[in-house]
């Protein structure tokens, strides 16, 4: 057979292994056929986490790891990384650095992190940032307040949103929050070393605190009396956010300034966490930008 003959074969196999997939796909569409199921990830079932010290921290990710690497308040012990995410980081030659590495497979990380941890083949081990104290948030005109705000994942996301509409921190509880962990430094994607986040024994004293501090405190709550956009009053405004599903406690409504609610045109009136601060950041930069 020529050279020709077989790259004719091999188109004709190809346009006709399309048509079948077609078909298949059609009977699937018209229930003749049964949709074969999904390919399961990668199990944890058999996987135990680490038992973490005090004060161990693993950070992964690229983003995330870069950002910390940049962060001169980050205590650096150990970097674990494959060549090639090592080439990626482009961070110099290890024996320039000022911490160790240590070059692994991405299945020796795997073993540390778990096997559904998205790492990117690159694992640092640090100590966490230093506790930060509301008295030093005196110059900033927005932060964010959060109130038992549990998922990982929303507070990293929210914390982007701080850093991007320029918030001076965030304060959380230290119960019913997440810690700094490897899950919310790779959902904040950086964020983590750029905002303070700090984390209060009684959120009801913090808010008062924030009062004498000269901030106006707005608790988020859809069925609050008014627009947000119609209730700031002063040039330094602390944001609270509620749970995702309970929203925010009695003690908390009791002790903020204000209640406002984020009108929507919409069918639906409440939105995720995430979301909410976004937004609610959004509008607070623009009554601050007219304030200022």
């Amino acid at each position: 057979m020529s050279k020709d003959d077989k790259q004719d074969k091999s188109t004709r196999d190809t346009h006709y292994a399309t048509l079948r997939r077609a078909v298949r796909d059609a009977k699937r569409e018209r229930g003749e056929i049964p949709t074969p199921p999904l390919k399961r990830p990668k199990s944890n079932k058999d996987w135990k986490p680490p038992q973490l010290q005090p004060e161990q921290v693993f950070l992964y990710g690229l983003h995330t790891v870069r950002a910390a690497l940049d962060n001169p308040e980050r205590k650096l012990i150990q970097l674990s990384v494959t060549q090639n995410a090592f080439a990626r980081l482009d961070i110099g030659e290890p024996e320039t650095l000022s911490f160790p590495v240590e070059f692994v497979s991405p299945q020796d990380i795997d073993k540390v992190l778990g096997p559904e941890a998205i790492h990117q083949g690159v694992m640092l081990e640090t100590r966490p940032l230093p506790v930060r104290r509301l008295e030093g948030l005196k110059e900033s005109p927005l932060l964010l307040v959060l109130d038992q705000v549990t998922d990982p994942h929303n507070v990293g996301a929210i914390m982007r949103s701080a850093v991007a509409f320029g918030a001076g921190a965030i304060i959380t509880t230290q119960r019913h929050s997440p810690t700094e962990s490897g899950v919310l430094a790779k959902s904040a994607s950086g964020a983590l070393e750029l905002i303070p986040y700090i984390q209060i024994t009684n959120l009801a004293d913090a808010i008062e605190e924030l009062h004498r501090l000269g901030f106006q405190t707005i608790g988020l709550d859809s069925e609050g009396p008014a627009p947000l956009e119609g209730t700031f009053t002063g040039g330094r405004i602390a944001l609270v956010l509620g749970s995702e599903g309970k929203g925010l406690r009695q003690k908390t409504r009791e002790t903020v300034n204000s209640l406002a609610r984020l009108d929507m045109p919409g069918a639906i009136k409440s939105l995720n966490v995430s979301n909410a601060a976004a937004i609610a950041l959004y509008a607070t930069r623009q009554h601050l930008a007219k304030a200022g």
